[in-house]
């Protein structure tokens, strides 16, 4: 885990998007119908992009074996954020979370569905989604670019920014200002938990705002 993962691990999604609005970059929220599988999941790290679309006039052997390329030729220990332009079919399931997992992936967001649920969670593998569905790849799905920039949502995402996903939903860093912003935000936590400490002692809530200007 590079430093910027590290310190952003510690970090949360809501206090890097105030960060990030602060600073200009208001529009980096992904649609909040993509949410973790399961509570308590958390994604965070250096982004690398897939797209695809449905394409009905292949083989079985075809959509496999360009899946199974996927698989192969993303870099290790990124997160990886999926645009497949379809709700017809699962971008996710077991085996390639398996796959994944041994090439150190801290996470897959899509702006799709997944599969095998069950099985994905027991090996606690963090993957945010829109919703699940039995429908596979198989005969329908392939791959058109891995690593350009992909939009989802109203966000363009290139290979290179960084991800963080909680329960609040996810956030997309920039990758000219990711070091600033991390930066920025521990210094946010800090003040709140300092704030938090005053109001649990019982300090009125507009007495700490004026001191804080947090809230």
């Amino acid at each position: 885990m590079n430093n910027l993962t590290e310190r952003l691990s510690k970090c949360y999604a809501s206090a890097i998007h105030d960060v990030l609005r602060e600073k200009g970059f208001g529009n980096c929220v992904l649609p909040p119908e993509i949410k973790a599988l399961e509570k308590g999941q958390k994604i965070f790290g250096e982004i690398f992009t897939i797209s695809g679309h449905i394409d009905k006039t292949l083989s079985r052997h075809d959509s496999l074996l360009l899946w199974s390329q996927v698989l192969s030729r993303v870099p290790n220990e990124k997160v990886l954020v999926c645009q497949p332009n379809t709700n017809s079919v699962a971008l996710m399931g077991e085996l390639s979370a398996r796959a994944l997992m041994v090439k150190g992936t801290k996470g897959y967001l899509m702006d799709g569905h997944c599969r095998d649920v069950e099985e994905i969670l027991k090996a606690k593998f963090p993957v945010f989604c829109k919703l699940s569905t039995a429908a596979d790849i198989v005969e329908r799905w392939k791959y058109d670019n891995l690593g350009d920039p992909i939009t989802i949502g109203t966000v363009t995402i290139c290979s290179g920014d960084y991800l963080i996903a909680d329960m609040d939903g996810a956030v997309v860093i920039p990758k000219n200002v990711v070091e600033e912003v991390i930066t920025d935000t521990e210094k946010v936590m800090n003040t709140e938990s300092e704030m938090r400490k005053e109001i649990l002692k019982g300090m009125d809530p507009e007495e700490a705002y004026l001191k804080y200007r947090k809230f």
